[in-house]
């Protein structure tokens, strides 16, 4: 059985070149201070290209490699050519590298798949437009494909701002409208949400008293990778979804992943190797 972190974020050395012969945002741009990462809203922040050496990747036989949607390639006129970039490295690396794919179109699903891509990811706020998405969704379920959703751009500062206000927002607002529009019309469909959805199913007995669809947290085909939180978040999520619906995630480099021995042995195992081997 092998390990897996089904979230960590990776930019191959052909979209770093690419990002830095960009003149506009979003880009990268070096200075005598070293190397920038200038995106729209925010200040410009560090970037050190050195953390996505894939050979400091270790520890897992899986890892599944995630586009940066908050970056925001997919709204670009170029989108293609950048994601091409992403695409096209990641698959080239090969084991234990796999790939979350972004389609900057939804009639590139199946071009994707094709090429090699385990599954698709799209920001949550996809998730209100699923009349656009909605073939693409059919043919992901027709495929036996996962659909990863993750958040999209949420410019703020200091960093740790949109990542605690926007980012949850978004996760929340996705998550409350897979459950009311989006399951009824993809009832195949396997779903992982990152960030464990912003621990929204955590808010079932609100939702509960509200009228609203509080059976989505046993939704057996809806999960949640663990990313961004540590082993007392993920205890209170699986004690409300079960151990069987999450997956580990660990958003590196993004963010350092969590010590989760606290959590037992059984629970990691279920974590880092049962479920991503049934699920994924």
């Amino acid at each position: 059985m092998r390990r897996a972190d089904i979230h960590q974020h990776l930019w191959p050395e052909a979209l770093l070149s690419s990002l830095a012969r960009r003149s506009v945002q979003p880009r990268l741009k070096r200075d005598g201070h070293g190397w920038w990462l200038d995106l729209p809203g925010d200040e410009p922040a560090p970037f050190d290209p050195a953390a996505h050496d894939p050979s400091t990747r270790t520890g897992f036989d899986r890892i599944i490699v995630a586009p940066s949607l908050p970056i925001g390639l997919e709204a670009l006129p170029e989108a293609e050519a950048l994601l091409e970039d992403y695409h096209r490295g990641v698959l080239e690396l090969g084991p234990p590298f796999e790939l979350w794919a972004s389609p900057a179109r939804p009639e590139l699903v199946d071009e994707l798949l094709d090429a090699g891509a385990l599954g698709i990811a799209l920001p949550g706020r996809a998730l209100l437009e699923l009349e656009r998405w909605h073939r693409a969704l059919e043919r992901l379920a027709e495929r036996h494909a996962p659909l990863l959703i993750h958040p999209g751009p949420a410019a703020g500062s200091p960093a740790w701002f949109p990542a605690l206000t926007g980012y949850v927002a978004e996760m929340h607002t996705a998550w409350h409208a897979w459950a009311e529009w989006g399951r009824p019309q993809h009832a195949d469909l396997t779903v992982v949400f990152a960030m464990l959805a912003g621990l929204a199913p955590l808010h079932a007995e609100r939702l509960a008293a509200r009228g609203g669809p509080a059976h989505a947290v046993h939704d057996p085909l809806t999960f949640y990778d663990t990313s961004s939180y540590g082993p007392r978040a993920i205890d209170a999520m699986l004690r409300v979804v079960g151990v069987d619906r999450l997956l580990h995630g660990t958003d590196v480099p993004v963010v350092a992943p969590h010590d989760l021995a606290p959590l037992g042995e059984a629970a990691l195992h279920a974590l880092t190797v049962a479920n991503p081997e049934r699920v994924l």
